[in-house]
């Protein structure tokens, strides 16, 4: 056994404290991505609060405490987000923080051409193995990146990071401290209940995938309403960004093997994982599941590698032309953009790929319809009209691809809940009569 690497992991092992010191005000942080966020050290930071000022902590989906997102961190600490979460998005929505809009897969890009700063790393991982190398554990999108790129990068070592097979190991060489602190990662809870308009919209998407599809969906409601109409499927892959416990019974089913693959065969992939304790036991050294960097899973050339491609991503709001509405509700912000865009266009490039868009008809219980006329003014589109070929509600499947405007706006019609065609007829009719177009 190799014991350089001890003595040098020996020489960087400090408490907290000692590592924290060295970030100053106006740093730019960057920290492991959602379940991996490093909590500890995130905690050891805030207690400097009136020490700091202007210290950005920049991250994506956020499923922790974000407590440096509280009013009471104003001044302090400036959250800046790619994707909000429910403890941070008060914090984005009345201007305390910022919201970065960018597409997942170009996040690596602009940290590493400077566009988006990196001054301090703190990141979570396993404890090292006995080659020298820490594991990142469930979250590997950007994080050896950013410990390349900062100035200063601190690893919380917590012995309950589950092992990730993949392209997950950094050299304990590259890490300028490590703090070992040992607690419970981030979990999401696993989706349980019924709720019938999703499991109509799945029934209505397991009509379009085929057996030895790959997929990729998100987690939520209707992913997991999708999943559990698939069980008569065989050979089903997946490359995706994140996945969670609700693949598991198709894994242990056999109908998840990636044994049609054109890419990765036999592997599910993704850049991170989320999900229970369970799940986390599943995944580790689990040889199956790989995890790659996010410039590799969500680049459009590698998506398009996988025959049969089926991407299925969620909206908020679809107008009659098949613009698509996922990170904002009018013009205030509720997500962010993520891998949407991404996947889709990878599936349109895919050998028989089928990119697709699902939601529910309607919005605050039957009230509001979902599918619009026209977005309002000021509303930010995620995914253009051009990039959309399958819109799904629970009402059916609207095939977009090659189809003219009116052709398009009669099918998401079609598929509107009934209370409100006839008016999205009118309002539709109206908008095109006010820019000088024909309606069908």
């Amino acid at each position: 056994m190799n014991t350089n690497w001890k003595d040098l992991y020996d020489q960087r092992l400090v408490t907290a404290q000692e590592a924290l010191r060295h970030i100053k005000s106006g740093d730019s942080i960057i920290t492991s991505h959602a379940a991996a966020e490093p909590q500890y050290l995130i905690e050891q930071l805030l207690l400097r609060k009136d020490e700091l000022e202007n210290v950005q902590i920049i991250n994506g989906l956020n499923i922790g405490k974000a407590r440096y997102a509280e009013p009471s961190y104003r001044g302090h600490f400036v959250n800046v987000s790619f994707f909000l979460g429910k403890n941070n998005r008060a914090c984005i929505q009345e201007g305390r923080g910022e919201f970065l809009p960018i597409h997942f897969y170009a996040q690596p890009r602009a940290i590493r051409e400077g566009n988006i700063p990196c001054d301090v790393a703190l990141i979570q991982c396993a404890p090292p193995d006995v080659s020298g190398y820490v594991n990142m554990g469930v979250s590997c999108d950007q994080t050896r990146l950013i410990a390349e790129k900062a100035r200063l990068t601190v690893a919380q070592v917590n012995a309950k990071m589950p092992r990730l097979c993949g392209d997950t190991l950094i050299h304990v060489s590259e890490i300028d401290y490590f703090v070992e602190y040992d607690e419970d990662i981030y979990e999401l809870p696993q989706i349980n209940g019924d709720d019938p308009i999703a499991e109509k919209i799945g029934q209505n998407i397991s009509t379009l995938i085929d057996d030895g599809a790959t997929l990729q969906m998100g987690q939520g409601t209707i992913p997991n309403a999708i999943l559990k109409c698939l069980g008569d499927k065989k050979d089903l892959g997946v490359h995706t960004e994140v996945f969670s416990d609700n693949l598991l019974p198709l894994i242990e089913a056999g109908i998840i093997n990636g044994r049609r693959k054109t890419l990765n065969k036999g592997k599910i992939v993704a850049t991170f994982v989320q999900g229970t304790r369970a799940f986390y036991d599943f995944v580790d050294n689990n040889n199956m599941i790989q995890l790659m960097p996010v410039d590799y899973t969500n680049d459009v050339g590698v998506i398009a590698r996988n025959d049969n491609m089926v991407a299925i991503n969620s909206a908020l709001e679809v107008d009659l032309m098949g613009q698509v509405v996922a990170d904002s509700i009018g013009s205030k912000t509720f997500s962010g953009v993520g891998g949407q865009l991404d996947f889709l266009r990878g599936a349109e490039q895919s050998k028989n790929g089928k990119p697709v868009i699902a939601l529910p008809s309607t919005a605050k219980n039957g009230k509001v319809s979902r599918i619009c006329a026209a977005l309002k003014p000021g509303t930010p589109v995620t995914t253009t009209r051009q990039d959309v070929h399958y819109v799904v509600t629970e009402y059916g499947v609207a095939q977009l691809f090659g189809k003219t405007i009116s052709q398009r706006a009669e099918a998401l019609v079609g598929i509107a809940h009934p209370d409100f065609r006839e008016e999205l007829r009118r309002e539709f009719r109206e908008y095109c009569e006010g820019a000088g177009r024909i309606w069908f």
